[in-house]
């Protein structure tokens, strides 16, 4: 990024020093979040760079990828992921999801409508409210269903290079996919792809320029105490290959750490019912696919062989993908839950090994060339595609004991430590502003210095991140983690 084109003072004079373990997507926000206000504010990540985990694809701006969540987790979801594409524009793929049921499914395209006709509503409503919020398009058209008829006539036209008008995104969807296979109507929702890379890479910028945020990566949280007569904070840390322990003095402490979340609790007794799913993307390449395809969402059981199929473009043929089956996504005894013992849920050493090592090659190439057969049920040519690189994958924490839960942000213990419980990235945001909230609660900052800021996301310094900039440091992370460079780039 270049140099900030305008002075960042800090908004907030309190001299509280806090700090943040884990430099994912939560950590990651919730430290932008308040060194852009002034804050002094420490991320330790025990990784080389930011946002490592579980693979992000989309928004889920409604969270109509999931049928089974309660609406008023989708209406959630839908205001989370607006807030985040206005801090974050140039991390989002600007492109429509199409969803598609197939014949042998239990529910009817027509189940959907009335969940849908309430999230446009509040859509609307939020655009109304602040013209900033309409991020997603014209909110008349945040969805449409397509018969069979009209998707006939799409597929008689020519791919676009270019689209001019929403439609235009099913001609490829039209021409490659078995529709006899499929209930009609099909949906066409505004439910945009959001890069992993490019938000690290966003973060990495701006921590460049904020004087407030010192990232320490390749540090290990080894231990951590709490003063009880002054309630100050000593973590203690290791770096990567050194036996030095570093202790460090903070007011308060963000646990950011995700699935490892238990691990910084079990450290200070505090207990906490939650689960950890491991969870996989692949990733093939199709070089034979034409022009431009939305993300394509082939609805399933979840957990059958039959689970949901998901395919999202990159550019220059290369695909993400998702199939909800043991086989695939999801793994045989990948979901475990806390005990009495401990707040952290124990995965099998060889989710452990995936995880901090590498994965089989075999298991690799069996897993990919499993999703390929999977995506290929609908979409025939798909099957010429081609293994192109090691999966994304990661382990996602589940605060509670409700594995549909989808949308939870933070918790908190004693004084002066928080939990960001994010499930979804989207709700990144709104744990951080709910810490902040609490730190105005335990008076280490005061609320009338904050104004409207206590709610109004206040980002200047990550705002000032160029799309050139943006991709230039993309393709490095990309590189680093041995992913094709087409991930990291816009559509």
């Amino acid at each position: 990024m270049n140099e900030p084109r305008v002075s960042h003072q800090p908004l907030l004079s309190s001299k509280t020093k806090i700090a943040i373990i884990g430099g994912g997507v939560a950590g990651s926000t919730i430290a932008l979040r308040f060194a852009e206000l002034g804050l002094d504010t420490t991320l330790i990540e025990k990784g080389p760079s930011l946002v490592n985990g579980p693979p992000i694809c989309h928004l889920h701006a409604g969270g109509n990828l999931y049928r089974e969540i309660s609406e008023k987790q989708c209406l959630t979801l839908l205001k989370q992921s607006i807030d985040t594409v206005k801090v974050y524009p140039h991390s989002i793929n600007i492109r429509p999801t199409v969803i598609a049921l197939p014949i042998t499914d239990k529910g009817q395209p027509q189940d959907l409508l009335p969940r849908l006709e309430k999230l446009r509503t509040k859509y609307s409503e939020l655009v109304e409210q602040d013209g900033r919020n309409k991020v997603l398009g014209e909110p008349v058209d945040y969805f449409r269903f397509y018969s069979r008829e009209e998707l006939d006539v799409l597929a008689k036209k020519i791919i676009p290079i270019k689209i001019t008008q929403d439609s235009d995104w099913l001609i490829a969807f039209a021409q490659h996919t078995n529709l006899d296979n499929l209930k009609f109507p099909v949906l066409l929702v505004q439910e945009y792809g959001w890069s992993a890379f490019r938000m690290a890479a966003i973060a990495s910028l701006a921590i460049d320029h904020l004087p407030h945020c010192h990232l320490q990566t390749n540090n290990q949280v080894v231990d951590i105490k709490q003063q009880k007569d002054n309630l100050v904070w000593t973590i203690s840390t290791k770096k990567s290959q050194s036996e030095e322990v570093v202790h460090q003095h903070f007011d308060y402490v963000v646990n950011a750490c995700g699935f490892k979340s238990g691990e910084i609790d079990d450290m200070i007794s505090a207990k906490r019912k939650r689960m950890v799913e491991f969870k996989a993307a692949y990733v093939a390449h199709w070089p034979q696919y034409q022009g431009l395809w939305p993300e394509i969402v082939f609805y399933g059981e979840r957990g059958t062989p039959q689970g949901m199929a998901q395919l999202t473009p990159y550019p220059n043929g290369y695909f993400q993908l998702h199939g909800m089956t043991q086989d695939i996504t999801l793994f045989d005894q990948g979901l475990v839950s806390s005990s009495s013992k401990s707040a952290q849920p124990q995965l099998d050493s060889t989710f452990i090994d995936k995880i901090d090592k590498q994965w089989p090659e075999q298991l690799i190439h069996n897993r990919t060339l499993g999703s390929i057969d999977h995506i290929s049920q609908f979409i025939s040519a798909f099957s010429t595609a081609s293994v192109a690189a090691k999966p994304l994958f990661g382990a996602q924490q589940i605060p509670g004991e409700d594995a549909d839960l989808r949308a939870a942000d933070v918790s908190f213990h004693g004084q002066h430590y928080a939990r960001a419980e994010i499930i979804k990235g989207s709700s990144a945001l709104a744990a951080s502003d709910a810490i902040l909230k609490n730190l105005v609660d335990c008076k280490l900052i005061v609320a009338s210095e904050l104004g409207d800021y206590l709610t109004e996301h206040y980002f200047p310094i990550s705002l000032q991140c160029t799309n050139k900039d943006v991709t230039e440091r993309a393709i490095i992370f990309a590189k680093q983690r041995g992913y094709p460079i087409a991930l990291a780039k816009n559509l």
